[in-house]
């Protein structure tokens, strides 16, 4: 036991006696380390310093280069400015001598000019006194004061001026008129007798009537999403709260309305009312307009005559059916126009199949305004030029709203039917209100004028009596009268079609034998 303990002592004391040693060890090798890293030190700090004198020197020298690269530049610039201002100095002095010789100058001329003023005030004063004693000599020879007399002259000039006028105005009207009157009356007359065209109004709004207000709340669906999803799909706008049991259906598109109106009967016959079931019927819905408008365009065509038609054009002739303008059906419209323009045609000499094609396609453009930003003359007039179109008929769409002058007799046709279908009476309807502000508006622009008794609006507003005193306006001046209320109807009022004015002049006499 005794052996077991020393040997572990010496154990102890031999492992501590090797880390004391190790220790030294380390040290000395730390502080050898030590040595060789301050020696490095030492030699980096050296060579930076050596480094930064050359850094030092190199500045010096770049500086010192630069310096006088700016003062060489700095002397030439000076020695220019100095050149500048020597010559700008001569320029001023040369302007200055220049402007001290036109002052002399414009004194002298003062001078002058202040001695013309001066006679010619004695000369106006002297002048003045002769008028006024001729004034005074005239007046007492007259009896009339000098704004009397001045009144009297102008009067009679302006009378005689407009008499003038009106007699010149009235031959020249007359020469005119009486060479196309005849014949443009007897083609008109025909062409009217031979056809009169259908008339219906569109409204604004459908009305859907409902069985119970529980069917009103199904259309709503859950938080809006039915009449949401109806309304963004269907384009229009749908009221359900103003009539009790009616879903009310507004849009100023024909064609968006009536594929709403039969979407959502059909929704109401099925009962299933959900956002995918909506979506379903209106693309069923919508493919029956397309093929409905397309049928309905051939039929037009083949109506008409017309051969052959691109597809797309057929198509749009179909959709004009859903289209109106102040009131008229646009498909109603155009056929009137079609027709009209044939038998138009047909009188003069011209091609009647060529001129109902034109006639037919002149509003062709209507039926994408609603789809389409721009006019609709330019629309239809592109779509035509796409599809290969004839020219005359590419110039009707331009020239009945007078973008162009009609080519030929086909198009001059198709103008003067289209003049004719939009303003025969009741072939465009007005809100009443807007109708009888325009009548009045040209009744008051009548009974403005001089020597006008009273006016009437007649026909629908398409037309004005003006009824005249006779002793202040003559024959001649009563032609002219009808031109300027015309002209000045056309400036100040809007209204479809043409307004006829009519000034009517009689003289009464009356005597009594006693």
């Amino acid at each position: 036991m005794t052996t077991v303990i020393v040997a572990f002592v010496v154990a102890i004391l031999s492992i501590a006696i090797t880390i004391y040693v190790l220790k030294k060890i380390n040290k000395a090798k730390f502080d050898i380390y030590i040595e060789q890293a301050k020696a490095k030190a030492k030699v980096i700090e050296h060579e930076a310093e050596v480094v930064l004198k050359d850094a030092q020197i190199k500045a010096k020298k770049d500086y010192d280069r630069e310096f006088k690269a700016a003062k060489r530049e700095y002397d030439e610039m000076l020695s220019q400015i100095e050149k500048k201002e020597k010559e700008l100095n001569h320029h001023l002095e040369s302007e200055l001598r220049i402007i001290k010789e036109q002052k002399a100058e414009i004194v002298e001329k003062n001078e002058k000019i202040t001695t013309l003023k001066e006679g010619l005030k004695r000369q106006q004063k002297t002048f003045e006194e002769k008028i006024a004693k001729a004034i005074k000599v005239l007046e007492n020879a007259s009896g009339l004061t000098q704004e009397e007399a001045k009144e009297l002259m102008l009067e009679k000039v302006k009378e005689d001026s407009r008499a003038q006028i009106a007699s010149i105005f009235r031959k020249k009207y007359k020469l005119a008129e009486q060479k196309s009157k005849d014949e443009v009356n007897n083609i008109l007359s025909q062409a009217v007798t031979r056809y009169a065209g259908e008339f219906a109004a569109e409204r604004l709004i459908n009305n859907l009537p409902l069985s119970d207000e529980e069917t009103k709340g199904k259309i709503i669906g859950k938080e809006g999403r039915n009449i949401k999803a109806l309304e963004m799909l269907l384009g229009v706008d749908i009221i359900i709260d103003d009539t009790p049991n009616t879903i009310t259906i507004s849009s100023f598109n024909l064609y968006r309305r009536a594929i709403a109106t039969r979407t959502i009967q059909e929704l109401l016959e099925d009962g299933r009312i959900q956002p995918a079931r909506i979506e379903e019927i209106y693309n069923k819905v919508k493919n029956e307009f397309d093929k409905n408008i397309l049928k309905e365009g051939e039929d037009v065509i083949m109506e008409l005559g017309i051969k052959s038609m691109h597809p797309e054009l057929v198509k749009l002739i179909g959709r004009l059916r859903y289209r109106a303008s102040y009131g008229q059906n646009a498909l109603k419209h155009t056929l009137e126009v079609a027709n009209l323009a044939g038998l138009i045609a047909a009188q003069m000499g011209g091609d009647t199949v060529l001129a109902r094609r034109a006639g037919i396609l002149h509003d062709i453009g209507k039926a994408l305004t609603h789809d389409m930003p721009g006019s609709h003359v330019d629309l239809g007039a592109e779509i035509c030029k796409r599809y290969d179109e004839p020219p005359t008929v590419i110039n009707a769409v331009y020239a009945h709203h007078g973008h162009e002058e009609p080519i030929n007799v086909e198009s001059a046709a198709v103008c003067a039917a289209d003049a004719l279908s939009a303003a025969r009476p009741g072939a465009r309807r007005e809100v009443l209100e807007s109708f009888l502000k325009r009548v009045e508006e040209v009744e008051n622009i009548s009974t403005s004028k001089t020597g006008v008794i009273n006016a009437y609006a007649i026909n629908a507003g398409r037309e004005v009596r003006v009824i005249v005193k006779a002793e202040l306006v003559n024959d001649d001046e009563a032609v002219l009268l009808a031109t300027e209320i015309a002209k000045e109807i056309e400036e100040k009022v809007q209204y479809p079609g043409e307004i006829k004015v009519n000034v009517i002049r009689e003289l009464r006499a009356q005597s009594y034998a006693r």
